[in-house]
């Protein structure tokens, strides 16, 4: 049976991506609203004579200056059935609409994991000297589905994006996420999954008296503080405040408890904050700030923990702590927060990266060549 793409209302979308235990937040109809740049448009996918969407994505579309042509991007989409063998039929319906919009490339991030690594096996590949990256090191786990979803999207005419420069993270979404798995462990399941250090510096916190509270819009602002002065010591640019003030009201007026905002204080100032997601079953730890001051107070574990015991209150599946590096060599700036985040005693996860598909080949050609001079 073959299928047909169309826009969809924002209800539409909402639910779908309700009745599901979840999806990416980047698939959720407000995250357009956070993307002025892009304009956003939620696709469906209908059956024959079908009146709900049995398949559903959010695509933001980047126009080229003075063109109407536009690059079209579904970060972490779209919400479909990944392992059908007949995934063309899936994909062939939704490149012709983009097509019919103008998009010259199509961009996407199949929400697929290919393989998984313990908390273990990565300490041990931290450890090891002769280990490089942790791509090279033997998975503790892998998906045996997630090889046929690749060669479906290259027998398509797909073609992957490389998996990361230097530091191991993507241009877009990161490739490497490290995870905290929470279905069907207690709360004390969990603290004793956290290595010896954590436990230490959880209860350090506690004994100086750092108190974790969430925020809200008015906390931004402190938040941003932070954030800047995180950006400059980890050589990362910052985003504007705007961009966080514009994320806060587009999803918590989806959903009240979209994002979050906490923040770890200790004698009355601000540590260290951090902004949580929530989409169903799943939870993410998006933007993290600290300062270097009193750094022996430990907020960033305590605001950590904090975060793990409300995501657990809230039933999700999983904590995902979001990138990591996979490159494991000590001259790395990025390895001590890959070392932070293997303290939680999850494991790493690799995805199946993201996917381009050409629909103006020299158009296509132009943007990858700009992109690389950036």
């Amino acid at each position: 049976m073959t299928l047909r793409v169309r826009p969809i209302s924002r209800e539409e979308h909402l639910a779908f991506v309700t009745a599901r235990p979840s999806v990416s937040h980047m698939q959720v109809p407000s995250w357009g609203e956070v993307k002025p740049d892009w304009r956003a448009e939620s696709l469906g996918w209908f059956e024959e004579g079908g009146r709900r969407p049995v398949g559903a994505g959010l695509v933001l579309l980047r126009p080229l200056p003075k063109l109407r042509r536009y690059l079209a991007y579904l970060p972490e989409g779209p919400v479909i059935d990944w392992h059908a063998p007949d995934l063309d039929r899936w994909l062939a319906p939704l490149l012709a609409w983009l097509r019919s919009r103008g998009a010259f490339s199509v961009k996407m991030g199949p929400p697929v994991v290919v393989r998984r690594w313990s908390a273990e096996a990565v300490k041990e590949a931290i450890a090891d000297p002769a280990a490089r990256r942790l791509r090279d090191v033997p998975a503790t786990e892998e998906e045996p589905g997630a090889s046929q979803v690749a060669d479906r999207l290259r027998g398509m005419g797909w073609r992957q994006a490389e998996p990361g420069g230097e530091d191991g993270f993507a241009a877009g979404q990161p490739r490497y996420v490290f995870q905290v798995p929470l279905a069907g462990r207690t709360l004390d399941d969990v603290r004793r999954g956290l290595n010896q250090q954590w436990r230490r510096n959880v209860k350090k916190a506690e004994k100086a008296g750092v108190k974790v509270v969430r925020g809200g819009y008015g906390d931004l602002p402190a938040f941003y503080a932070l954030y800047t002065e995180t950006a400059e010591r980890d050589r990362f640019l910052p985003r504007p405040l705007p961009y966080f003030q514009r994320m806060w009201t587009a999803l918590t007026a989806e959903h009240p408890d979209r994002m979050r905002l906490y923040l770890a204080y200790h004698d009355g100032e601000v540590l260290a904050a951090a902004t949580m997601l929530t989409v169903g079953t799943h939870v993410w730890y998006s933007y993290g700030a600290s300062s270097a001051r009193r750094r022996e107070v430990q907020p960033n574990n305590a605001i950590q923990w904090r975060m793990l015991s409300d995501a657990h209150a809230l039933g999700a599946a999983v904590y995902d702590l979001r990138g990591i590096t996979d490159t494991l060599e000590d001259t790395d700036h990025l390895l001590g927060l890959l070392r932070f985040k293997v303290g939680t005693g999850g494991h790493a996860a690799e995805y199946l990266g993201e996917w381009d598909f050409p629909l103006n080949r020299l158009l296509h050609k132009a943007l990858n060549l700009y992109m690389s001079h950036r």
